[in-house]
């Protein structure tokens, strides 16, 4: 298997000192073992965040009485303030390709802290400032999470090793909204229990991440930029300038744009199935379940084929996901089908956009290049969840999702077009 540990070399500059297992019947492990430390890290962290994330609408909608646009504005928060610092993350990490650790672990630690300050929480300006602060740390972490995934894997077998840690991660999401609904259930104040408790598995997941993932991650052939060879912030930018992954960052921001979020597709669901609003908690696990079951054969799949391709096919299942919701078809069997159709989406783009990325940028700037994505992406999915909480509060629900559903086919169709002459499978060299 491939060694990706902390062990260094004393040559800078030159091929790392991480070589492939090459005894007589052993093959290279498709998912090295520093992607299962990451994915343990992620599982853990993720049952703290989808505790909040699970009980989040109603606190805000039921609990403090704000309007459809004042979520909005909160889940604008989610996706947007992160974005901002996704690429000084990407870009600290890059630089001498020793600090992806430090700078994931920062992330993750500031989430870890924000947790505890939801119980003081009660107006939209704290819990926005909340929010913006969870979300900083984020925007801090994933980037260099991805990047530690992508040098730590070979290159054919990328997809598979971002739906092993997507899977990971995913357990943690099904996890979270169980415990959420238990601890709902079984306390007085239930808002304020869960928040203590999701503050508590945070913690958790820093120290796995300090004590089981290595600091210096390399990858067979990766070749290291040497001390006085840092990537600098202009050369993380000009990463644009290539071909291929300025046509994945454009196609990722465009379909971003008509991608409803989480939050607000679980507030429609329960709405148009008339769900009591103890079970609302549990809609995320639909999702998270069927994620969690399709993330690494779509991953395995995007490995032989397009995953541009891929890409695309999942935002097509959204859109039917989308149909389901806007037709006569209501009860419990259509909002199941809704989530079985949410994480099949899920699980066709999340990790194939970021092993996509991978593919298009150097080994030395896969911290940026997942940022550059990543940003442009979060970017558009704020300005949605502005949008689209401003479009309920003036139409409503249903006629805000049949606009955006209208919007999404027509992104798919320019993003097809866009895409269309982009290699699939090329390695850029390291």
């Amino acid at each position: 298997m491939y060694l990706a540990d902390s062990r260094s070399t004393g040559t800078r500059g030159t091929e790392a000192a991480v070589v492939p297992d090459t005894r007589p019947g052993r093959r290279p492990a498709a998912v090295p073992a520093t992607v299962l430390a990451l994915g343990a890290v992620s599982l853990i962290t993720d049952v703290s965040s989808e505790m909040v994330t699970a009980v989040l609408p109603l606190y805000v909608v039921a609990g403090l009485g704000l309007s459809p646009l004042g979520f909005g504005l909160l889940d604008g928060v989610n996706n947007g303030v992160g974005a901002l610092v996704r690429l000084a993350g990407g870009h600290l990490a890059d630089r001498g390709g020793r600090r992806h650790k430090v700078v994931a672990g920062l992330g993750y630690g500031l989430s870890a802290l924000c947790k505890p300050l939801l119980l003081l929480a009660h107006t939209l300006p704290v819990l926005g400032a909340v929010l913006a602060v969870d979300r900083t740390g984020k925007g801090l972490r994933t980037a260099p999470r991805d990047a530690m995934i992508s040098l730590a894997t070979e290159p054919a077998h990328r997809g598979r090793a971002f739906g092993v840690h997507r899977a990971m991660d995913t357990t943690g999401a099904l996890l979270g909204p169980l415990v959420a609904f238990a601890v709902l259930r079984a306390t007085v104040d239930g808002y304020d229990a869960v928040f203590a408790v999701s503050g508590c598995v945070a913690v958790l997941g820093v120290l796995v991440l300090v004590l089981f993932v290595p600091g210096h991650i390399t990858r067979a052939g990766a070749v290291q930029p040497a001390e006085g060879e840092r990537p600098l912030l202009r050369d993380a930018l000009a990463l644009l300038r290539r071909p291929e992954l300025r046509r994945l960052t454009l196609c990722a921001a465009l379909l971003g744009l008509t991608t409803v979020s989480d939050s607000f597709l679980y507030l429609l669901l329960q709405r148009e199935g008339d769900l009591p609003a103890h079970l609302f908690p549990l809609l995320p696990l639909g999702t998270a379940a069927f994620f969690l079951l399709l993330a690494v054969p779509l991953g395995a799949l995007a490995d032989r084929v397009s995953r541009r391709r891929l890409f695309l096919a999942g935002h097509g299942v959204l859109l039917l996901g989308y149909g389901l919701v806007l037709s006569p078809w209501h009860g419990v069997p259509a909002v199941v089908a809704v989530l079985v159709l949410h994480g099949t989406f899920y699980a066709a783009t999340d990790g194939v956009l970021a092993a996509a990325t991978a593919a298009a940028v150097p080994a030395r700037h896969q911290g940026a290049g997942q940022a550059l994505v990543g940003t442009g992406q979060a970017l558009a999915r704020f300005a949605c969840s502005l949008a689209f909480g401003a479009a309920w509060s003036l139409w409503g629900g249903r006629t805000a999702l049949a606009v955006t559903a209208a919007a999404l086919a027509v992104s798919a169709v320019v993003a097809a077009f866009v895409l269309r002459s982009t290699a699939t499978s090329d390695e850029v060299p390291a």
